[in-house]
């Protein structure tokens, strides 16, 4: 069966058009026949109650006894019609008193049934013996003393054979109509989808290198051009998420290259010389920190490949937001008093936060680096934790650097992104610290952005959502 079903949109289109269409005309044609059998058959209904009421004036009984009918007058045009009127006129206990010459010796409807023709005309379908199907209408009636059930007639040959008209005009104007509606809609269905088969052939010659490309809208604000509208954002999409594996490729390729350069290059340079044990040591101990560089950088590397994956798992606990900030801020004790720097925590010692600590802690030891990194000698951090108004938890992480440039504050949280490129390298930074603390936070359900201004230094907000009752 599923080789039998066409293969183009446009003709099973048409098809159903088609089967539809056909349901229609024949469910218009049975109500169309239906109403007008009705019709055809009310009005001999109507002929076959005037002609009973003509009947009994005409009735009569001769010098014998013998119940006359005069058949020469009609109280209607439709002379020919009447004269083909079944007439029978029966006594009160069923015996047959009347019967006019075109119903012969035929039962007009049997026997009479209990309360026919008693307070109003009686209206009936009947066959007689020759099985014709003829339409009765019946009323008692009395005459000169005698109660009698006068039974009226018409064949209703004539409506069959109006519907038989109908049928067969039917039959042959259908085929006619579906074919034309059928080529009608072909070729509308054909154009209707035009547009479609034009974005499908272009979409074929989009390829990876050609994400830049677009499918056409045009003009009208349809399906089809909501559909095109809603390929194109997929595509920029696509393109954006192409453009930012390409470039995380290349800088991570870069970041790799730079400490494995360096250790090649100092080994080389100590190999072709014969220098003292302290000299080895050296060369050794710079070897082993472009090691730690990039041990360091495969780790932030293989974090955010997971997280993009997302197969980190996460174990919230609901702890002080005040010991985390503490916790954070203790890793740089060390590296603070080597710069004469001061690093303040201060706060509310009643907040908690609910989330996964060791990543979160990880975020806000990225910034505090950060903010350390870039503060002056003798320069000031402070770490501040307070409620929101508007519910959740906010920490604050501000340094006394010099700030960032509007045009770099957009881009701070970008892979690789760096202000200084010379500087961060030289101060061990890939650019992933900011990117990876933004990640922690945003999949905790919080926020985190930078306020600065170039020359006063940066303050990184986070923001986490409340815990739930």
């Amino acid at each position: 069966m599923r080789n039998l079903r066409p293969r183009h949109v446009r003709t099973r289109l048409t098809l159903w058009y088609v089967v539809v269409l056909a349901s229609v005309l024949v469910l218009s044609w049975g109500l169309t026949a239906s109403f007008l059998f009705l019709q055809m058959r009310s009005q001999l209904d109507n002929y076959a109650i005037q002609d009973i009421e003509t009947v009994e004036g005409l009735l009569y009984f001769d010098p014998h006894g013998r119940l006359i009918l005069r058949e020469d007058y009609h109280n209607h045009p439709e002379s020919k019609d009447v004269l083909e009127r079944l007439v029978e006129v029966r006594s009160s206990n069923g015996g047959v008193l009347y019967r006019n010459e075109r119903l012969g010796n035929q039962a007009l409807g049997g026997d009479p049934i209990p309360g026919e023709g008693e307070g109003g005309y009686s209206i009936r379908s009947a066959r007689l013996s020759n099985g014709t199907t003829v339409r009765m209408a019946s009323r008692r009636h009395t005459l000169d003393g005698h109660p009698m059930l006068i039974r009226l007639g018409y064949s209703e040959q004539p409506i069959w054979a109006r519907f038989d008209e109908l049928a067969v005009a039917t039959l042959l104007a259908v085929p006619i109509v579906l074919a034309l509606a059928g080529l009608g809609g072909f070729v509308l269905a054909k154009r209707a989808l035009a547009p479609l088969e034009e974005m499908a052939c272009r979409a074929e010659e989009i390829t990876s290198e050609r994400l830049n490309e677009r499918l056409p809208i045009g003009e009208v604000e349809d399906e089809l051009g909501h559909l095109a509208r809603i390929f194109n954002n997929l595509l920029a999409r696509l393109e954006q998420s192409f453009e930012q594996l390409r470039r995380f490729t290349s800088d991570a390729s870069h970041e790799l290259r730079t400490p494995l350069t360096a250790i090649r290059s100092v080994g080389e340079v100590a190999l072709q010389k014969d220098g003292s044990r302290e000299e080895y040591r050296d060369t050794i101990g710079s070897m082993l920190e472009e090691v730690n560089r990039l041990t360091a950088l495969v780790e932030n590397l293989l974090t955010i490949s997971r997280a993009d994956a997302g197969r980190i798992p996460l174990h919230p606990t609901v702890f002080s937001a005040m010991d985390l900030a503490r916790e954070a801020a203790g890793l740089f004790e060390v590296l603070v008093e080597e710069k004469g720097q001061r690093i303040t925590v201060q706060g509310d010692e009643r907040v908690s936060v609910k989330g996964d600590r060791v990543f979160l802690r990880q975020a806000l030891v990225n910034i505090i680096h950060n903010a350390v990194k870039y503060s002056p000698v003798g320069g000031t951090i402070s770490v501040g934790v307070q409620h929101e108004p508007r519910g959740g938890v906010r920490l604050n992480v501000v340094d006394s650097g010099p700030g960032i440039a509007p045009e770099h504050a957009a881009k701070i949280f970008d892979r690789f992104y760096r202000v200084d490129e010379s500087r961060a390298r030289d101060a061990g930074g890939a650019g992933l610290g900011l990117s990876i603390a933004q990640w922690a936070v945003r999949v905790h359900g919080g926020d985190i952005h930078l306020q600065t201004t170039q020359g006063s230094g940066c303050t990184f907000q986070i923001w986490l959502p409340p815990i739930a009752a």
